[in-house]
């Protein structure tokens, strides 16, 4: 009985034991979370004043772009002057917290006429804005993007070379509601960054062109640079698309001096554009792959509204051509893959309505109505070697409003594609 009471005992103790053990656990975990947690010390943003439009110093742009570079937080830039004259180059933009540039000043201006070949702004640091400025009389672009997530918005940029220059590395472009006049190339595209856009802005005497997106060989993802509601006026080019992949919808061309959209190489798609005006051709498919051009409307234009030369499996479907020099030209296609003419409307051509040289795509259910020459008109062509490519358009379902139809092929008009 003696040994049972003691054992008793002893486990009455180590029960004791654990529950102030418990107690003593629960005690200071209630005491933790009455304690205010520490403050995390709190990151203020930075707003830097432009107010000396000078070239170097206190309260001048340089001065702004070397405080915001340090700063640990997100930075604002506002320009107090209405113009700044560079001299030598700037800073980059760094902050990786993010950078806002804003022009107060009524038409704040940037001109870079005295500076060398380097950018304006070099925007390396991601989350970087710029709104309400000028750049003008850059020799070299005005803004150069190689970094994520910037935008550009409701500015002007003159006179310069290259107004924006988007690097290959760059991704989260916008470009909205600015003016692009009179530079060599509005915007410059290395690749198709993922979620770029460019919409509502103006293109206006741009000399090569509004929008350059060019490389040398197809993107090798499914990125696609989104071109919508622009206009362009009086461009040597608007548009010329080489291997990147560009959805150009209802813009407003008027009055090119060469061609509107030229396609080069595969990722096209050409949509519910207008197009009106200019010496010489609406959209131009050269050795084109695949391409899209579609739901068009063209009016006024002294060539042809659509050229597709040398080219594979592009689709011309649903446009609208009418009082244009030609209507569709089909030159020397791939015969591995031909492309496909479907469902235009040509009124009114001064010339032929389509013409098929050294080319045998499938025409199917297109109007010719009024041609002033002949409806459709077919070629071989004869190559300097003495070799001919012939013509053998597969017809189906055409109306030619009664118009001639012509040609060294011209009997081809009832026959089937033997491709």
């Amino acid at each position: 009985m003696e040994i049972r009471r003691r054992s008793m005992a002893a486990v009455g103790v180590f029960v004791l034991l654990g529950v102030v053990v418990a107690l003593g656990h629960w005690y200071e975990t209630q005491r933790a979370r009455a304690q205010p947690l520490p403050l995390r010390p709190t990151v203020k943003a930075v707003l830097v004043h432009v107010t000396n439009a000078g070239d170097r110093g206190p309260g001048t742009l340089r001065e702004a772009l070397f405080v915001v570079a340090t700063a640990t937080g997100p930075t604002s830039i506002s320009i107090e002057v209405p113009k700044i004259d560079l001299e030598t180059a700037l800073p980059a933009f760094v902050n990786g917290h993010g950078v806002k540039l804003l022009g107060q000043a009524p038409g704040a201006q940037i001109d870079a006429q005295a500076l060398g070949a380097g950018p304006v702004f070099d925007v390396s640091g991601p989350n970087t804005s710029i709104d309400g400025i000028m750049i003008r009389n850059c020799s070299g672009a005005a803004i150069l993007v190689r970094t994520v997530r910037f935008r550009l918005s409701a500015s002007t940029i003159d006179s310069c070379d290259v107004a924006v220059e988007v690097a290959e590395n760059a991704s989260d472009i916008l470009l909205e509601r600015n003016h692009f006049v009179k530079d060599r190339l509005g915007v410059r595209f290395g690749a198709a960054g993922h979620n770029s856009v460019v919409v509502n802005n103006e293109f206006v005497k741009n000399k090569d062109a509004g929008i350059w997106a060019v490389r040398s060989a197809p993107d090798s993802h499914d990125d696609v640079i989104g071109i919508h509601d622009n206009k362009f006026t009086e461009d040597g080019i608007g548009i010329v698309a080489g291997n990147i992949s560009v959805l150009v919808e209802r813009n407003d061309f008027i009055n090119a001096r060469e061609a509107d959209v030229h396609l080069v190489g595969a990722g096209a798609v050409i949509r519910a554009n207008r197009i009106h005006g200019g010496a010489s051709m609406g959209i131009v498919a050269e050795n084109a792959r695949g391409a899209v051009i579609d739901d068009n409307e063209m009016e006024g234009l002294a060539a042809y509204g659509v050229m597709v030369r040398g080219s594979s499996n592009t689709l011309v479907r649903g446009n609208r051509l009418h009082n244009c020099g030609y209507g569709l030209a089909f030159v020397l296609g791939d015969a591995r893959g031909v492309s496909t003419a479907v469902g235009n409307t040509i009124i009114e051509p001064k010339f032929n309505g389509i013409d098929v040289i050294g080319d045998s795509p499938i025409l199917r259910r297109n109007q010719v109505l009024r041609a002033h020459a002949l409806a459709l008109h077919v070629e071989d062509f004869q190559v300097p070697d003495g070799k001919k490519v012939q013509s053998q358009p597969f017809l189906e379902d055409n109306n030619f409003g009664g118009g001639p139809v012509g040609g060294s092929n011209a009997t081809v008009a009832g026959q089937a594609n033997p491709h």
